[in-house]
C-alpha cells in the first residue's frame, strides 16, 4: 500500500501504525531524499520510494512543537502574549506565612539561647 502524500518541508506527519510524529525538515530533489525529524529529536533520511510506502497521515503540528529542539530561547518562539498584563504589575504580593525553621536554624537558635543564659 502506498500513500499519495507529497513530502512538504515544515509539515508534520504521523505514522498510522506506530503513532510516531515527525516533521519533514529537508527535501533533496536531486537525490530523491526526504529528511525527517521525529518529535523526540531523532533524525532519519528516506528515499522517495520508502516515503511512498509509509503508512502516514498529515497532521497539525504538536501543541509543544519545540520538543526536538535543544537550545531554544523564548524570544525565538515569536510569542508576544504573556500571562501577566501591565495592570498586574502594580499588585502587591500577599504576606507569606512564616516558614518553619530548618534544623540548622533551630540548632543555632538553641546555642544562642544557651550562650545568652550563661550556659555553654
Amino acid at each position: 500500500m502506498s500513500n499519495d502524500l507529497d513530502p512538504m518541508v515544515d509539515a508534520w506527519y504521523q505514522h498510522l501504525d506506530k503513532g510516531d510524529k515527525f516533521e519533514v525538515v529537508a527535501i533533496d530533489d536531486a537525490n530523491g531524499l526526504v529528511e525527517i525529524q521525529y518529535f523526540d529529536g531523532n533524525m532519519d533520511e528516506l528515499d522517495i520510494d520508502a516515503w511512498r510506502h509509509l503508512k502516514i497521515e498529515l497532521i497539525e503540528p504538536p501543541e509543544d512543537w519545540t520538543g526536538p529542539i535543544d537550545d531554544i530561547e523564548t524570544d525565538d518562539l515569536g510569542y508576544t502574549e504573556t500571562d501577566m498584563q501591565p495592570e498586574d504589575w502594580g499588585l502587591s504580593q500577599e504576606e507569606t506565612p512564616p516558614q518553619e525553621a530548618t534544623h540548622e536554624e533551630k540548632e543555632t537558635k538553641e546555642l544562642n539561647n544557651r550562650r545568652d543564659s550563661g550556659r555553654t
